[in-house]
């Protein structure tokens, strides 16, 4: 088990959001919901306080705040995806109900969470030995929303 656990902040929705988060990927589960023994600021004595869950393997808190607050690009959660049909699955997945796109391979979900969904040829193609192909690579990502593998790896393998 991991030292270092993500916390991550929500208003009072921190067990509907951490079994959405679930659903999405393999090796996840909710692991605990533990219930305020008392009333406090975030919710009556009784109500969800805090939530461990497993994502994809990695450890997570989920905490009732019972305040709003503003979650930036500052952190954000890389999902990388073998092919296009799991880009799109998880894209569609954390843009619905109220998520937002937002550039190369960027979108905030429903609760304010920032998601990189990103294909792992993308990360090969950056790293490549050939800075040329990578650049092109990294100049179709810049024009893209949500990535498209296919177009990413056409400017990858383009010949100048």
């Amino acid at each position: 088990m991991s030292k270092i656990v993500p916390c991550l902040w929500f208003k009072g929705d921190a067990e509907e959001a951490a079994n959405f988060y679930v659903s999405l990927l393999p090796n996840s589960r909710v692991e605990t919901v533990q219930r305020s023994p008392i009333d406090t600021p975030s919710g009556a004595a009784g109500s969800v306080l805090v939530v461990e869950f497993t994502l994809a393997g990695q450890r997570f808190m989920g905490l009732n705040g019972g305040t709003k607050v503003e979650h930036t690009d500052a952190v954000s959660f890389k999902i990388g995806c073998e092919d296009q049909a799991e880009v799109d699955r998880l894209w569609d997945a954390l843009c619905a109900n109220g998520g937002q796109p937002v550039q190369c391979g960027w979108l905030k979900d429903r609760w304010g969470m920032r998601w990189q969904i990103v294909p792992d040829a993308m990360m090969r193609y950056l790293a490549s030995p050939d800075r040329a192909a990578a650049n092109r690579a990294m100049a179709a990502m810049m024009k893209m929303v949500k990535l498209d593998l296919e177009g990413l790896r056409r400017a990858y393998e383009a010949v100048t």
